[in-house]
């Protein structure tokens, strides 16, 4: 996979799905669209390598993941100088469930996030995760354990149950498990929930 074609191909095919897993990590599609188009520029200059590789979107989604946690670390020294917060406004063409989700992922430490976006969102392993990570397995699910149980509690309602379906890694992974929002009026989100009450997922006992 060398030629321009087959680069173009790789672009078309992946860079949506890219900016999606990118922007839960960091909150902000402009930003992540971004990162993303980055990455694969880089992968384009090293093309006659990268296109070689068995996996090409696997080493610009590694490029895109490096971009995006040094940028959320600058992030996070800058909100030290700032006296705003402000969340970036949702796209208009984002469903409500996207938004709640991608707004309580910003409440959840970034390691548990950047696990929690790559099991379910980018549909990769644990051993995967691991690999990419750079830390142990046990690690990995320890960040996946934690992180549901925070989204849980900050997706929890009183009203209407409504699953988010998001793809699973491995079928028969028992660290799989869905994640549910709660609202009492259809289409509209709710504000998440404070940590403290209730989580309405069934937790994984296995």
């Amino acid at each position: 996979m060398r030629t321009e074609a087959e680069f173009t191909d790789l672009y078309e095919s992946h860079f949506s799905e890219l900016a999606a897993q990118v922007c839960a990590y960091l909150g902000d599609a402009t930003e992540a669209q971004d990162l993303v188009q980055e990455a694969f520029l880089r992968a384009w200059q090293r093309w006659d390598k990268v296109g070689g590789y068995e996996e090409p979107v696997a080493w610009v989604r590694r490029v895109a993941w490096n971009l995006a946690t040094s940028r959320h670390r600058r992030n996070q020294v800058a909100r030290k100088f700032l006296q705003k917060s402000q969340a970036p406004e949702s796209a208009p063409a984002a469903s409500p469930d996207h938004v709640a989700l991608v707004a309580a992922l910003k409440q959840v430490p970034a390691k548990r996030r950047q696990a929690l976006v790559m099991h379910y969102m980018a549909d990769m392993t644990i051993s995967a995760i691991a690999k990419e990570t750079g830390a142990r397995e046990g690690t990995v699910k320890s960040w996946l354990h934690r992180g549901r149980k925070e989204l849980a509690a900050l997706l929890a309602d009183d009203d209407d149950t409504t699953a988010i379906k998001l793809p699973a890694a491995q079928a028969a992974d028992p660290d799989t498990m869905p994640i549910r929002i709660r609202r009492g009026v259809t289409g509209a989100a709710r504000a998440p929930r404070a940590a403290g009450r209730r989580a309405s997922v069934k937790e994984d006992r296995s």
